[in-house]
């Protein structure tokens, strides 16, 4: 038998069905219930929002990982382009400065009446006793001993030792190196000699009677040509000071050299030019006028 609650509940049932398929008719039949259902639901969104809130914040926090991530990785990439651009602006400066150092050496080259060539420096051996340089020329490019050598600012040193594709520079600079000058403003012949330092030159066999009207501070002094190693009137220093000295028979003098020695990385070989030949040229250049 069924009990009086099981009868309650069977009854319940019935009513509420009766009422939802009443409710069901309605709704379908008239706009009374749609009132109902909007409050409804505007009830439910907060539940809803809250509900959903997580799903959509961890979305988001992805979406702005990602953006951050990929902002890191393309901010490397720059850091990276940035590096190799200037590295690469680095190797024109420095395309640049050798075209500039170049345009000096072949400028100079232009005003002498030798044969010149440019020589790379490979080496520069520097001690107390030695001034040395080595360069990229030898035999096999006809370079012999006792070259002159020099830069666009002036006289840098001789050959003292030939390879068949290198060679030794002794510098102006060197203590063995003596070279014949002469003072551009008088004449006076004198001999420039190495000190073992790279900015001083020993001027040799100064009388102390000329030195009020030979030579002072500032002249240029210039190769002489005595001797025939060097060709006359290449730049060769600076007078800086100027001593006499009453208990010798000569003064003590000082100059500054015009080229830049060791900071060089190219330098000019120069080989003298035959009489004839000049004399050649010369006569070529009278008829072609």
């Amino acid at each position: 038998m069924i009990s009086k609650e099981e009868r309650k509940l069977v009854l319940r049932l019935i009513v509420f069905l009766f009422a939802s398929i009443a409710l069901m008719l309605t709704d379908h039949n008239s706009d009374y219930l749609k009132t109902v259902r909007a409050q409804l639901l505007g009830g439910v969104y907060p539940i809803q929002y809250l509900v959903n809130w997580p799903v959509k914040a961890g979305q988001s926090l992805s979406k702005n990982l990602n953006s951050h991530f990929q902002l890191l990785g393309e901010n490397a990439n720059l850091r990276d382009d940035n590096l190799r651009l200037q590295v690469k602006l680095q190797k024109f400066e420095d395309i640049k400065n050798e075209n500039q150092r170049l345009r000096r050496l072949l400028g100079a080259s232009e005003k002498l009446g030798e044969r010149v060539e440019v020589a790379e420096v490979l080496a520069v051996n520097i001690n107390q006793s030695r001034r040395k340089i080595l360069i990229n020329k030898g035999l096999s490019d006809g370079v012999f001993t006792h070259q002159p050598v020099i830069d666009a600012q002036g006289v840098i040193g001789q050959v003292i030792e030939v390879g068949i594709f290198s060679s030794i520079v002794m510098l102006i600079t060197d203590p063995e190196h003596e070279l014949p000058v002469q003072v551009v403003r008088t004449g006076l012949r004198t001999v420039a000699k190495g000190m073992g330092t790279v900015n001083r030159l020993s001027l040799l066999y100064l009388s102390n009677t000329e030195l009020n009207t030979s030579i002072k501070v500032g002249d240029l002094i210039v190769t002489s040509g005595a001797g025939q190693k060097f060709p006359k009137g290449y730049l060769v220093a600076t007078v800086i000071q100027v001593n006499p000295d009453i208990g010798k028979p000569y003064a003590q003098g000082q100059a500054q050299p015009r080229s830049a020695l060791e900071r060089n990385w190219e330098v000019l070989l120069v080989w003298q030019l035959e009489p004839s030949t000049v004399i050649n040229d010369e006569f070529k250049t009278i008829n072609s006028q």
